[in-house]
Parts: structure tokens; sequence; C-alpha cells
């Protein structure tokens, strides 16, 4: 493991630390509101981790807001006795990158605990299949992720399968709207060379499964690890 896998990897585990935590202080309940929810979510980030830095957009989403994609921006929900809710946090520890999802279930509903089971499932299997590949371009890393959400039965809910990590703020495309550090439907490069340095580029797969007859969602992300 390199450098700087080894440092993204030291991240993503402070990051699971963190969401542990949260589920271990009785965080994740009924009656709060998203917004309350990710408020109180960053500040254990810094009481418990001392980061106050992260990037990315909406922390929480509950219910129907489970449906929408990270480009959108839904009024802020309460979450409810039986929701199904997801966490995307990008915290920065020490200068380096996380970015975590994960999906959490209120109650018994079987069809919720079932998503929640299929998408961590499907990103194993998707991390499994990438470190099979020899070549990999963008669009063809995305259209595996939409084909995982049908083969469980899902929509995929997201415009991009994924992107790169590094040192905070990472590396950012010449034309901010080339979409070649994302798994992109629209990145025909391949995702596997170096960067411009010679080094190696280390990415997140992010899915997004939606059920949209139900109206639920859920979301699993990490970084990608051999092994």
């Amino acid at each position: 493991m390199n450098d700087t896998l080894q440092q993204l990897f030291t991240s993503e585990q402070k990051a699971k630390l963190l969401f542990q935590s949260i589920e271990d202080r009785g965080l994740i309940i009924a009656g709060k509101t998203e917004q309350q929810l990710s408020d109180e979510i960053v500040q254990v980030a810094k009481e418990a981790f001392g980061t106050e830095t992260h990037w990315g957009k909406k922390i929480v989403r509950t219910g129907i807001n489970t449906l929408q994609p990270y480009s959108s921006n839904p009024p802020d929900l309460t979450i409810q006795d039986g929701d199904i809710l997801f966490f995307d946090f990008h915290p920065v520890f020490d200068g380096w990158e996380a970015d975590l999802g994960r999906t959490y279930v209120l109650g018994n509903d079987p069809l919720k605990i079932e998503l929640k089971k299929d998408i961590e499932q499907a990103w194993q299997e998707g991390n499994a299949w990438y470190f099979k590949q020899t070549r990999l371009t963008g669009a063809e890393f995305f259209n595996y992720a939409v084909g995982l959400a049908r083969k469980y039965g899902y929509e995929f809910g997201n415009a991009i399968a994924g992107h790169i990590l590094g040192r905070f703020p990472h590396e950012q495309p010449d034309d901010p709207n080339d979409p070649c550090l994302d798994v992109h439907p629209d990145n025909h490069q391949d995702i596997l060379q170096p960067d411009r340095h010679g080094n190696p580029r280390h990415w997140i797969l992010e899915l997004h499964f939606v059920d949209r007859k139900n109206k639920i969602g859920a979301f699993f992300e990490q970084l990608l690890t051999a092994g």
C-alpha cells in the first residue's frame, strides 16, 4: 500500500469510527430534522476527531429525499419512525479526504432492510470487479454500476458513480466541466491510468439505488481497496 493510499485508508477508518460514534450516541432517531442530525454529525467530528473541515453538500437524507440525486437540494425533512435514511459525509482528517456513505433503517420494514443489505452487497461486488480490470473508462464503470442496480431490482439514482480522492482538496480537471475525474457516463478516459505526475489515482465507488414504487432509496460509498 503506497503512502497516499495509506493516508486515505486511515482517514476512512476515522470516518467509520465517526459514524459508529453517531450510532453509539443514539443520535439517529425520529423527531429531528435532517439538518439537526447533520449539525450533530459535524459537532461529533469536531469533538471526537478534531476536524472542522468537510466538503460536499447535504449530509443526511431521509424518507422521500433518499430518492433525490446528489445534485438536488430537497427541503429539510423531519426523520419519521420507520424511515430509511442515509449519510453522505466528506470529512478531512489531517489534510486527507474521506468520503463515506451509509444507509440506516429505523424499524423493521423488510423492504427497507433488504434495500440496505442489497446495496452493501452490490458495493462489495463492484469493488471486487474493479480490481479485476486492466483497462476501464469512467463510462464503463458507470454503466457497470447502473447494471448492478438493475441486477438487484432497483434504479441507479445518481449522475455519477464515483470520483477520485486524495489530499484535500483533491485534483481538479483543467476544465471544470470535464468529467475525467468522475465515474461518469461521458468520461471515456482510462481511470486506471496515473495522474499527470505519474502517481496512481485512488477512486471512490458510490452507489445510489432507488425503489421508486415504494419511494425509498439507499446509498453506500467508500474507497475502492484491494483485498
